[in-house]
């Protein structure tokens, strides 16, 4: 059964997944589990989000759906799997019956508008994203903060009203300046998810990975919680030792 997407009172916790492991620790914790396209950087190490397919996203969710119980489950919809309102429907509809998942997330605003009402239209629930779209970078030094002129601020808002008139349940809203997205909140009947954006925002939204400090760089709105990077270090460096100086395996490690 589909979990509809409503809004709450307390803030809304929400992390990424790309596997069910993951998805089984933080889903007691979460409110929203977004298998992002974000795993072509943070799983795969490529540089920019494109280099993720249909398949792959399809092939993660499977995995995730698995770990999810109480959460909301979004699935990204992967670059150029939405070019025009048809294709978009085949996609999305390709992606809610092979994953089971409860809503799948676009980026973009007014110039997908078609699009979007094509798929709400088809009773698919929609999360948006606004601001930085990773989707359109392709080289890192792309990675920008948005809203620094009134043309960036007034396409932001043009965006969100659009979605919000439309019937979108929720949008992320990535990286842009504070007062824009406290604006946006001013103006917003729905949930509205920040990353890099707000506290005044209904949610919050963090790549895993990256609070868990599994990277040496981070972006500016990541505060890492834990350093798992250098415990993954430390336990390989043992492993490696007692694998030298024989210590490993022992009586009770063997057969």
């Amino acid at each position: 059964m589909i979990k509809k997407i409503k809004p709450k009172k307390k803030p809304w916790v929400c992390l990424t997944a790309y596997n069910k492991h993951i998805a089984e620790i933080i889903d007691p914790y979460c409110d929203m589990i977004l298998v992002g396209d974000s795993m072509a950087m943070a799983y795969y190490g490529f540089k920019n989000t494109r280099s993720i397919g249909l398949s792959e996203i399809i092939l993660h969710a499977k995995s995730v759906r698995m770990g999810v119980k109480k959460s909301i489950m979004v699935v990204d919809m992967p670059y150029n799997t939405y070019s025009t309102p048809s294709v978009a429907l085949k996609n999305a509809k390709k992606i809610l019956k092979e994953t089971k998942c409860d809503a799948i997330k676009l980026e973009g605003g007014y110039k997908i508008k078609n699009i979007i009402k094509t798929l709400i239209k088809n009773r698919i629930q929609i999360v948006g994203h606004i601001g930085l779209m990773p989707q359109a970078v392709i080289n890192s030094k792309d990675y920008k903060v948005k809203g620094k002129n009134s043309y960036e601020e007034n396409k932001i808002l043009k965006d969100f009203l659009t979605l919000q008139e439309l019937g979108v349940k929720a949008v992320v809203i990535e990286a842009v300046k504070e007062t824009i997205a406290n604006k946006i909140q001013s103006l917003s009947s729905i949930i509205t998810i920040g990353i890099g954006a707000s506290k005044k925002c209904n949610g919050q939204i963090l790549v895993t990975e990256d609070l868990l400090g599994m990277f040496d760089f981070t972006p500016r709105f990541v505060k890492k919680y834990s350093n798992v990077k250098k415990t993954i270090q430390q336990a390989v460096s043992k492993y490696a030792k007692d694998v030298i100086e024989r210590k490993f395996p022992k009586m009770k490690n063997v057969y």
